[in-house]
């Protein structure tokens, strides 16, 4: 099996007269004080959900780049100036994503955003980093079709996660039957758009797809499940694969459980479950079901266990897990601070030039290079879950993996690739009719 490797890539009398001076000279100090704090502080923003449904995954993203940025000011901050987080909640809500991240830019004056998690969010404030002109690193896996100037998107595109997912499952396990199962919003339905398109060129048959979606936080899993039961009973080996996002893999999880659905009879890869996820489910009974991921925290590498003492410590909390969206941001993070200064400054147009090309250490022992089309390249590993909540890695590519922004698989995108780099500036070129289409999409 083969993973595809298309490269394309905030800020009176003698006495009364001298007492009104000296209150104006306290006044004026007082003034310039915190301007001139302001002068010695990057202000970062960390945008993400700490109440509501997703923030089973999100509250970790924002604890990462507190200690990222701890870390940071203890090696001397940046700049010769000291960096400060500023912390805001989304709760969950898309058009508050975009509403929080204005506030970040134009009232709190941040040099950068590190936020969102599900591509609804990113698609809400899309829009305002384009306008402003900032930068958000985006840390999740997401559905590609997308590649924005001020965009740097970090997590994997399909072809560094679901379509090497797919290939595993149809030469590993002789996979015939495919339920494609999301939770009902953007990445989920055009991933699973990809993913229907790319079946059906490896000769997978119609009726051999069931596709089911469901809203944020769902909860009863009953039918469904049993749905899925009865689509693996035909007498072809079935798997599920699983965009279900947030708190609602929680109940999923364990109705598969109740019902005895095992690895062996239809094995389900997820790519929205991880180590943080799985710490809130009695896992013995999803024993050998797997995940597509580009780290895991069961990684045995120098840098991960350093990373891992770091987590914990910091945390103070020796058996709080890492996951994939973490390393992320910290490969994200590492990524921003080298380019600001290649550049000298947080000036966000010249940060935006100066990423093109820095590389930094992952913690799975390679290289993270961000490419043209402001993706990154990643590893791919499969995992199967074991009793303890961690992932066993039964699989991974031999390098890193160049991202696909534009899927090969939909008539569409198939003609499209992004270059951010001058003279060509685009993030959706078209290779046939040689125009660019637009800013990012």
């Amino acid at each position: 099996m083969t993973a595809d490797n298309r490269t394309s890539f905030g800020r009176r009398g003698v006495a009364r007269i001298g007492l009104a001076l000296a209150a104006l000279t306290m006044g004026a100090a007082a003034i310039a004080a915190p301007a001139q704090a302001a002068d010695n502080t990057i202000k970062i923003g960390i945008l993400h959900s700490l109440s509501g449904t997703m923030a089973i995954s999100e509250t970790t993203l924002k604890d990462v780049m507190l200690m990222l940025i701890d870390a940071q000011n203890k090696k001397g901050g940046l700049l010769g100036k000291k960096l400060e987080a500023v912390v805001v909640d989304p709760a969950s809500n898309w058009p508050l994503f975009a509403e929080k991240a204005r506030q970040l830019i134009t009232v709190d004056k941040v040099a950068v955003v590190f936020g969102c998690w599900t591509s609804v969010s990113r698609k809400s404030v899309l829009p305002v980093f384009e306008e402003t002109g900032n930068i958000l690193f985006y840390p999740v896996q997401y559905e590609g079709e997308e590649s924005s100037k001020n965009v740097f998107y970090t997590g994997a595109a399909p072809n560094q996660q679901a379509i090497p997912a797919v290939d595993y499952l149809m030469a590993n396990e002789k996979v015939k039957r495919w339920v494609l199962a999301g939770t009902d919003y953007v990445y989920p339905r055009t991933t699973n758009k990809i993913l229907e398109a790319y079946l059906k060129t490896k000769g997978v048959a119609a009726e051999d797809i069931m596709i089911n979606y469901t809203p944020f936080g769902h909860s009863d899993w009953q039918n469904i499940v049993a749905d899925i039961k009865k689509f693996g009973s035909a007498g072809k080996k079935t798997a599920v694969v699983s965009t279900i996002n947030g708190d609602a893999n929680v109940p999923f999880y364990k109705e598969l459980g109740n019902q005895g659905v095992k690895a062996t009879d239809i094995p389900v890869v997820a790519f929205s479950v991880g180590e943080e996820e799985l710490a809130g489910l009695d896992t013995k009974p999803l024993l050998g079901h797997l995940a597509a991921w580009n780290y895991f925290e069961s990684v045995k590498t120098p840098a991960n266990t350093a990373f891992i003492k770091e987590w914990h410590d910091f945390t103070k909390k020796p058996n709080r897990t890492t996951n994939d969206p973490m390393e992320a941001s910290y490969i994200g993070f590492n990524m921003w601070i080298k380019a600001v200064q290649k550049a000298g400054t947080v000036d966000q147009a010249k940060v935006i030039d100066a990423m093109i090309g820095v590389a930094v250490p992952n913690l799975t022992g390679g290289i993270a290079t961000m490419m043209p089309n402001h993706h990154i390249t990643k590893p791919v590993l499969i995992g199967e879950v074991k009793a303890d909540g961690q992932f066993n890695t039964v699989w991974q590519t031999s390098g890193t993996v160049v991202a696909n922004e534009w899927s090969p698989y939909l008539e569409g995108s198939k003609d499209l690739i992004a270059d951010w780099r001058a003279p060509m500036s685009c993030g959706n070129f078209n290779v046939v009719t040689g125009k660019c289409g637009g800013a990012s999409k």
